[in-house]
C-alpha cells in the first residue's frame, strides 16, 4: 500500500468516527415467554415439620493438651525466645553476649528437641497414607 491510500484509509476512518451503522431487523420480535409458577410445598414438607428433625449435635471437644516439663521448656524455646528477642529489639536493649548465645542455644534446642520426639506413623507398613482414621 501506498502512503496516499493509508492518509485517505485514516482520513475516512477520523471522518467516520462517531456514525453508528445501521443494521436491518434480522431477527423477528419474539413472544416473551410466560414465567412459571412456583411449584406448591406440600403440608408434609414444611419447614416446622423438619425443625427438630435430624439435627446433629457434636459432643465437646477434649481439652488441648497441656506440654509439661521438658516439653513446655521446648515450646517456650520456640516460640518465646523469638518473641523475647523482639521485645528486647524493640526497647533496644541488648542482653549480655552469653544471655544472647544461650537464647539462640535454647530456641535451636527446642526445635530439635521437639522434633526428634516426633510421633512417627503407627504402622510402618501404612505407607504414606493413613487413609480414613476413625
Amino acid at each position: 500500500m501506498s502512503r496516499p491510500d493509508e492518509d485517505a484509509l485514516w482520513r475516512d476512518i477520523v471522518d467516520s468516527y462517531g456514525d453508528r451503522p445501521e443494521f436491518p431487523d434480522v431477527v423477528p420480535e419474539q413472544e416473551p415467554v410466560p414465567a412459571r409458577p412456583a411449584p406448591e410445598v406440600p403440608h408434609e414438607l414444611d419447614a416446622a415439620a423438619w425443625e427438630d428433625e435430624g439435627r446433629f449435635v457434636p459432643p465437646e471437644p477434649p481439652p488441648v493438651p497441656r506440654p509439661r516439663g521438658v516439653r513446655a521448656l521446648a515450646w517456650f524455646g520456640l516460640f518465646g525466645i523469638p518473641a523475647l528477642m523482639l521485645v528486647m529489639v524493640i526497647a533496644h536493649w541488648s542482653p549480655p553476649s552469653p544471655t544472647g548465645l544461650l537464647m539462640i542455644a535454647w530456641f535451636v534446642g527446642g526445635f530439635g528437641y521437639l522434633v526428634a520426639t516426633m510421633n512417627g506413623p503407627r504402622d510402618p507398613d501404612s505407607g504414606w497414607d493413613d487413609g480414613a482414621v476413625l
